[in-house]
């Protein structure tokens, strides 16, 4: 074997421009692998941390049709959480409706996505599941009408200065101290959000009796499908018709986890094609290869080389290819993975943790070598079956 790897070696240097261009294919193939399935298993963490944070007795009730991340949307109403109230098991009900408005701070306006209005008197314990601190203030206790409560990018980005505690906000005309100031989540929808007491949101936006979503709790000790069957049951009832959904944090996880998994069979398939060119590049390389050292073969065979010497010469070089270029690949991903992990933290979004796992790293090397020797199988092969006179006579 130190001779295969001799040869091998001493091939490389001497054909160095084309052997970096050959591997070149395969280090570009095990990068987007690495950086693809790194940054979705980042993300994918980041999404199982924020749910486990929110607890199984959890659910939500939207609108039908309605996807998670539009919350602002019609269809239920005050009677349909009075009804949710009403069933046997509850601990508490939030109803939260949602609004869009052009935010003043004194002479400067920005526009504000996400304005949300909920009980007072239930803000600390809906809060109180997530992993979300105070930088300044105090949320909700009861009685607020004329406060609010703000997101890090809402204080820190949203005007030419940063709003602090016992600032006024101007939404639809009407001035709002702000009580509290969220410290930075790390993603941007909550990061821009504005909280107020849910009657004056309902007066500012003419929204007497219409609910963007339902966010109820179950007591500890109640079965959660139980729990969802009864609440299924009394809203159509109620409502007469099955315009809405209910949303347990299984299967909110479930839905990006599909999501992640379309997209990562998505890109995948573009890194493998990438991989297969590669592999074609490699294979283009040992066969041009073989014509060059037909003479060299011939003398090889003329002093005792072996057809299983020959193969295993040049099968070895490409497998070298292959694993050099999985070695050089999986730095260049790891590279591009962290890369997007910081410029995601900078842009914001502080949820993303990227991290190289090593079964991974093992899994790129390995892959790529194999591909390497594949791919040099079939030019090893014809290498191995030339005649040692043919090849002496070659070129002459």
């Amino acid at each position: 074997m130190k001779d295969y790897f001799t040869f091998a070696i001493s091939s490389l240097k001497h054909r160095q421009l084309r052997s970096w261009l050959t591997v070149l294919g395969i280090v570009i193939g095990i990068a987007a692998i690495v950086a693809l399935i790194s940054v979705s298993q980042g993300l994918e963490n980041a999404i199982v941390e924020q749910f486990e944070q929110m607890g199984s007795n959890r659910i939500f009730i939207a609108p039908g049709g309605t996807d998670m991340v539009n919350y602002i949307s019609k269809g239920l109403t005050t009677k349909d959480a009075e009804v949710v109230e009403g069933v046997a098991g509850v601990d508490w009900v939030n109803p939260y409706i949602g609004a869009r408005s052009e935010v003043y701070f004194g002479n400067k306006k920005a526009f504000a996505q996400n304005i949300f209005g909920v009980k007072p008197e239930l803000m600390a314990k809906t809060w109180e599941d997530f992993d979300f601190e105070l930088e300044d203030g105090k949320l909700f206790s009861g009685n607020e009408k004329f406060d609010a409560v703000i997101g890090y990018d809402v204080a820190h980005k949203f005007f030419d200065k940063d709003v602090r505690v016992g600032n006024l906000l101007e939404i639809q005309g009407t001035k709002f101290k702000v009580k509290g100031i969220m410290e930075k989540i790390g993603s941007p929808d909550d990061d821009q959000t504005i909280t107020i007491p849910e009657e004056m949101l309902r007066i500012l936006f003419d929204k007497p009796d219409e609910i963007s979503m339902i966010d109820v709790k179950a007591k500890d000790g109640v079965d959660i499908n139980v729990f969802v069957a009864r609440i299924e049951r009394a809203l159509k009832r109620s409502r007469d018709d099955e315009d809405f959904q209910i949303i347990t944090p299984e299967q909110m996880l479930q839905q990006f986890g599909d999501v992640l998994i379309i997209v990562q069979v998505i890109l995948g398939g573009i890194a493998a094609i990438s991989l297969l060119v590669g592999g074609v590049g490699i294979m283009n390389s040992m066969y041009t290869n073989v014509l060059e050292r037909t003479r060299e073969i011939g003398i090889m065979k003329s002093i005792g080389a072996t057809n299983k010497d020959i193969m295993m010469i040049f099968l070895v070089e490409a497998g070298m290819m292959g694993f050099l270029g999985g070695v050089l690949g999986v730095v260049l991903g790891s590279s591009i993975a962290f890369a997007v992990g910081a410029i995601a933290k900078q842009q914001g979004f502080q949820l993303l943790k990227v991290t190289i796992q090593v079964n991974l790293v093992i899994f790129g090397i390995l892959f790529s070598f194999i591909v390497g020797a594949l791919s040099g199988y079939f030019p090893s092969k014809q290498a191995s079956k030339l005649s040692p006179v043919d090849s002496l006579r070659y070129g002459v």
